[in-house]
């Protein structure tokens, strides 16, 4: 019942007109960056973060969350009009979408992908209610031994558990640590790594990194590839909604269980793209008609869309619990709250109720007007991919350079941030991870003073991260996670020798 009133209050601090502004704005430009190939929900988060600045907290978390939402939902309209997944956990709504839509039947998949969207996130925000209160509550208990052995869970998590290469995982994340690191010693005041920049002296700042990366990088990966916008027509109407969603509660299975790998795969560091995929394979396995698959199944539809709206949703109960996120937009918002001044963990659910129930409360209402937004707008939205990427590229690199200067209103952030693109660019050609790297420039300075924290406090002594049972049990499985693809081969190695 305490959730209940808390929630309720949140209700109260968003329903004011400058809040359900920010959250239509947001939610707008969010559909528009999800249509956009070459965006997504952490390069438009990104991208668009100096514009809060001047914001309260509340307000600039709001407007940012929510185009998180609509890029989640706009990822699926190129999905399913054009074959070119808006964004990577778009990737297998292709599988069935474009062939719907190929059938004449777009109105059909587009609404099948938003109202499982819709679902998805709605389960993903009840448990985002119900438990980031109660892990709070647990992690007060935390001191600096226990938050370095959930950082470390973390990080290990992208290595064992990612479908990326290992090495590739570890040397993107030890080049995220080595960034980290660079500037003023937080805790000795000694300069690290400025080799005599002077601009240097406050680190790379997380913002320009990621705009970089994930905005001019995937811009440059995509001229290359050259893409060219051809779809289908995006035909939707009240009658295709109303019929669609008659035939829709007979795939309530297939729902709930796409619900629960989302929720599953966002509060560990697995990501909506995973969810996405093993949702779309186990609906496969399960249904009756496994042969409909890939020629136009609605149930191939609901499964992806459903998990991977879960997973971004529930991602976001790390972050604020533990302050570990758990996606690469999850991330970004986690800079977002540090440059407000607010500390991610268990005391902002004690010290900043109207900030955190407030986000919590928007989550219901944002999802509840993307699904409106997206349902009456995807014709507008489907004729912006009409306008050749010669134009949109440009713009969208000028927007980048933009947000990148408003930062410290220095030109030099705008060259790292170019050089930041290259290095996404040059990241994605050869297969390595840009997440882990982000997820390290985010959390090494936390990371690393936890770390110190804990063995000045054990002189030394790693047995620290074992002194207890909580800390123990934790960075017992931190290590297992690490090493969990060798016990893996290790198994099936004595199982075919016992075969």
């Amino acid at each position: 019942m305490e959730e209940l009133g808390a929630l309720l209050h949140g209700f109260a601090v968003v329903i004011t007109p400058y809040n359900l502004l920010m959250m239509l704005i947001g939610i707008t430009l969010g559909i528009l960056i999800g249509v956009l190939p070459g965006l997504g929900g952490a390069n438009g988060v990104a991208i668009l973060l100096p514009l809060t600045f001047s914001m309260s907290p509340t307000s600039a978390i709001i407007m940012l969350s929510c185009i998180y939402w609509g890029a989640l939902f706009g990822g699926a309209i190129t999905s399913i009009l054009f074959n070119i997944p808006g964004e990577p956990w778009s990737v297998a709504t292709t599988f069935d979408g474009h062939p719907l839509s190929k059938q004449g039947r777009s109105g059909e998949a587009l609404t099948a992908a938003f109202t499982s969207s819709f679902v998805g996130a709605f389960l993903a925000v009840i448990l985002v209610t119900f438990l980031s209160p109660l892990i709070a509550k647990f992690a007060l208990q935390f001191g600096p031994p226990e938050f370095f052995a959930i950082q470390l869970l973390t990080f290990c998590s992208f290595v064992g558990m990612g479908k990326e290469s290992p090495f590739k995982t570890i040397a993107a994340m030890m080049l995220g640590f080595a960034l980290a690191a660079v500037g003023i010693d937080t805790m000795t005041g000694q300069l690290r790594l400025i080799f005599g920049w002077h601009e240097l002296l406050t680190g790379f700042h997380f913002l320009i990194a990621v705009i970089g990366l994930f905005g001019v990088g995937e811009i440059l990966l995509t001229m290359e590839e050259g893409l060219a916008f051809k779809g289908a027509s995006a035909g939707i109407n009240t009658r295709v909604v109303l019929d669609t969603w008659k035939k829709l509660p007979k795939y309530w299975v297939t729902s709930l269980r796409s619900a629960a790998i989302g929720c599953w795969m966002g509060v560990t560091p697995g990501g909506a793209t995973p969810a996405s995929f093993m949702s779309y394979g186990l609906a496969k396995r399960f249904s009756p008609t496994p042969d409909k698959f890939g020629r136009g199944s609605v149930e191939g539809v609901v499964a992806p869309e459903t998990a991977a709206h879960a997973a971004g949703t529930s991602a976001l109960v790390p972050m604020l619990t533990l302050g570990i996120p758990g996606s690469p937009t999850a991330a970004v918002l986690l800079g977002g709250l540090l440059i407000w001044g607010l500390q991610p963990g268990p005391l902002l659910f004690v010290e900043q109720k109207d900030f955190v129930w407030g986000l919590i409360a928007s989550m219901y209402l944002g999802n509840i007007a993307g699904l409106i937004v997206v349902l009456t707008t995807v014709p507008l939205f489907a004729a912006v991919l009409r306008v050749p990427f010669s134009i949109i590229a440009p713009i969208i690199i000028v927007i980048c350079a933009v947000g990148a200067y408003t930062v410290k209103n220095a030109m030099i952030d705008v060259y790292m941030m170019l050089i930041f693109g290259i290095v996404g660019y040059v990241f994605k050609k050869l297969g390595y991870p840009l997440a882990p790297m982000v997820l390290a420039l985010v959390l090494g300075d936390m990371a690393e003073t936890a770390f110190r924290q804990s063995m000045l406090f054990s002189q030394g002594s790693v047995g620290v991260f074992w002194s207890n049972p909580l800390v123990g049990s934790i960075s017992t499985l931190a290590v297992v996670t690490l090493f969990w693809p060798l016990l893996q081969r290790a198994v099936g190695f004595l199982r075919g020798k016992a075969g």
